[in-house]
Parts: C-alpha cells; structure tokens; sequence
C-alpha cells in the first residue's frame, strides 16, 4: 500500500455565522485522482483553498509525505502544491512563456531548469506551437490548459483542479483528460472538483461527497453505487395499467403510464424472477430495455433534487 502523499483532517472554515466547511477529512495516494463533488455553495472550492494555502483553516491540519504543513514549513509546502484554479488566473498581455516562466519563477526554481521546464509543460498541453502569443488572443480551452501548464511548471507532487474544464468545448476537454491521465500514470496525487458527472466517472478513482460544508460519502464508485435502493434497472412497457396490487412488492422506482422502471440490484440475477411475478399477476410486457445507475443518480440520492443557488 501506497503511503498517503497528503491527508486533511478535521478542516473547518466559517465566515461568520455561516459554517462553509466543517469537518472535512480526506487522504490522496500517488497517482490517483480524488474527485471533489458536492452542490454549489457546498464548500469545495473552500476545501480545494484550505488545502493549497490561499485560506487560512480555522481548524484541522493539512500534511503532505515526510509530515511537510503548513505550519511546520509554507514554503516547502507550497513547492510541493500545484492549483489550476476555478477562475482563469493569467497575464492575458504576456506571452504564454512569460506566463508559466513567471509561476516557476515565483517557485524560486533555476533559470536552466525554469527553460526546459516551461518547455516541458507548454509541449504537454499542446501549446509550444502558441508560446510567444499572448492569452488575450486565446480561446478559452488554451486558457484553461495554460493555466494547468502553469500549475505544473514546479513539478509539483499534488495538483488541485478546481472545475479545470468550465466554459471548453469538447476538444479542449478531451485533452484535458489526456493531460490528467498521463499526470496521474506519472505517479501524480491529483484532487479534481467539478459539476460533470461524467467527467468523475472517468477520472475518479476515489470520490469525496460533500454538501452543507460535511462529507456525506466518501469511497470508490462501487461502493458509492451500493449506497443506492438499486443500482441496475429493468425499464418495461405493458399493455394495459396494471392496479396497485398487481405491482405490490415490486421495487417499482418509476410508473408513467404503460412504462414501469423496476430497480435490480444484478438485472441477470433478478430480471427473470421480476418477469414470471409480472406474468403470474397477469401483466403482459410488451418490451423490455435495461439501465445502470450513473454517478448522477448517485449525487442526487446523497444532496437531493433541490436547486442550489
């Protein structure tokens, strides 16, 4: 087992009378990606600053490989932290080079070793080409993958990517996740919020559920789907609207008219028990279509349907 590169315990941050986070723990292995997920105002972009630096804690401790915080050494511990932040964070008048040169400079690294650098991450996310103009002239997909090139120029061993593709069109995301992936078979300790459920699915291989400033779930995929009445779905279409007894002590998640979804925990296990019980209460299934839950279903188990603003 892998020894943990950074572990939060106990973060907590109020301003005012209102709590943003309050007791959030997590722990991030090399080469994994943690997803971050919660509604707006759930208090991710709060826990993403905690854990970077940029927000004093009020409470609980930050601490990297070694026992490396905060408190113990700020700037050792930021060498080793790298942010893409929420909002596009660039000179937009300087080149590119400039831009990524200037964070590493910031880091104190050697003028040698800023070149190839720079070098180095400009290549990874497709912008050598793009060095010497200026971001003003950028779409918002090279924005976003300067910023992480940025992020990066220090090598550092934890990356934190708070909404990294908000606002790119598809192209741009898909090489996002190139980056991301090759960062996290490097052996890169990556932390990733977003709002796209599909995005966790594929890059997550741990995922942090928060809402109200709390964790409400936390595990793999899996074990985040087992938290669901079921995770697999028979979808049927009937003939006829059968009474409430002939469905009596079906798992039925959703009735609209002729079209029942019945929910499974394993569709080859359960499916042929679901339809014998149908056909001995005399329903007649016209078709037949199966389903899985998504990370989506998931969320909105855990936070509810309401909208947050």
């Amino acid at each position: 087992m892998k020894e943990d590169v950074l572990v939060a315990r106990g973060l907590r941050k109020a301003y005012g009378d209102r709590v943003a986070v309050h007791e959030v723990s997590l722990a991030l292995r090399p080469g994994e990606v943690l997803g971050l997920l919660g509604p707006n105002g759930a208090g991710k972009s709060t826990t993403v600053g905690m854990i970077c630096g940029l927000t004093v804690l009020d409470a609980g401790a930050v601490t990297l490989a070694g026992g490396l915080s905060l408190a113990t050494d700020e700037a050792g511990y930021k060498r080793r932290i790298g942010l893409v932040p929420q909002d596009i964070a660039l000179y937009e008048e300087l080149p590119a080079r400039m831009n990524v040169e200037l964070c590493g400079a910031l880091y104190g690294m050697a003028p040698d070793v800023l070149k190839r650098r720079a070098d180095e991450v400009l290549a990874m996310v497709g912008l050598s080409e793009r060095a010497r103009d200026k971001p003003a002239t950028f779409s918002g997909g090279m924005k976003r993958r300067l910023n992480i090139a940025c992020a990066l120029v220090h090598d550092p061993a934890v990356l934190l990517l708070d909404e990294p593709t908000a606002g790119v069109d598809p192209q741009s995301r898909n090489a996002i996740f190139g980056n991301l992936e090759m960062l996290k078979r490097a052996g890169k300790a990556l932390i990733y919020t977003t709002h796209y459920m599909e995005e966790a699915e594929r890059l997550a291989d741990r995922i942090v559920v928060i809402d109200h400033g709390r964790v409400v779930a936390s595990g793999t995929q899996a074990e985040l789907f087992a938290l669901l009445p079921a995770a697999q779905a028979l979808q049927l279409e009937i003939d006829g609207a059968p009474d409430d007894a002939a469905l009596q002590g079906l798992p039925v998640v959703k009735r609209t008219g002729q079209r029942l979804e019945i929910g499974v925990v394993d569709i080859a296990r359960d499916a042929g028990a679901v339809l014998t019980a149908l056909a001995e209460r005399g329903v007649k299934v016209r078709s037949l279509a199966t389903s899985r839950a998504t990370l989506e279903d998931v969320f909105l188990q855990l936070t509810g349907r309401a909208l947050r603003d």
